[in-house]
């Protein structure tokens, strides 16, 4: 499979939504099958098709004064915001030489996603009909004996997935959300339409992380994930 890495740095949403586009045209037309594109944004609220804008806090103005740009998407999911301190992660592949299951697909972003996380040693958990990462605030950590379940669990997010694909073709994808100090925008808006407190590993860790250390793993996992089949 010829599959080619894109790594923007920060670069302004716009900019990467329209760079997705032409990279989406070059796998229609098989000049290649497959392409991963790594960034990160300048602040900027993203609203998915099941998304309404009630689902986001303050108005137009506030948004503007705070210099959040927001753009409707064609990707699945509701509202979410993305910061320079998240790891975006856009893959633009052709499932006609992967899968052809949209669900799959999103599956296997998730356990892409908690594999990274176990690299750090924290336990990231799916939940059936809520797409996307979660570590239990309570328990975050895999060496820790307590087992929780979904009843009761002290939820937080800390990895954003939703994607659109025309002719099998996927792009939009993930956030990862890597440096503590880039939360609080998330209080702006109900993200995915829930009430949910978001999380990031530097929170978890009370450490530094190095995004550039986060990108190489993942361009690592997402080779040995490229012959995904059934």
């Amino acid at each position: 499979m010829d599959f080619r890495i894109f790594n923007l740095g920060l670069i302004d949403f716009k900019k990467a939504w329209q760079f997705q586009k032409e990279i989406f045209k070059e796998i229609k037309n098989d000049s290649f099958n497959g392409a991963l594109i790594l960034c990160q944004h300048y602040p900027v609220i993203t609203v998915g098709r099941q998304a309404t804008t009630e689902n986001i806090k303050v108005s137009r103005t506030e948004l503007k004064n705070r210099g959040i740009h927001m753009y409707g998407i064609e990707r699945g999911g509701g509202v979410t915001y993305h910061g320079p301190g998240q790891l975006i992660a856009y893959p633009v592949l052709n499932l006609n030489y992967l899968k052809k299951d949209i669900h799959f697909f999103l599956r296997q972003l998730e356990e892409l996603a908690i594999e990274l996380l176990s690299d750090f040693g924290i336990k990231g958990l799916r939940y059936k009909g809520l797409t996307g990462v979660w570590i239990d605030k309570s328990c975050p950590f895999l060496n820790n004996a307590y087992d929780s379940s979904e009843k009761g669990l002290d939820k937080q997010k800390i990895v954003s997935i939703g994607i659109a694909i025309r002719n099998w073709i996927t792009f939009h994808g993930m956030s990862i959300n890597v440096k503590k100090d880039d939360l609080d925008n998330f209080s702006l808006i109900k993200p995915c339409g829930m009430d949910i407190e978001m999380t990031s590993l530097e929170s978890i860790l009370h450490r530094d992380i190095e995004i550039d250390d986060i990108k190489n793993n993942l361009i690592l996992k997402f080779r040995n994930r490229l012959n995904w089949t059934a």
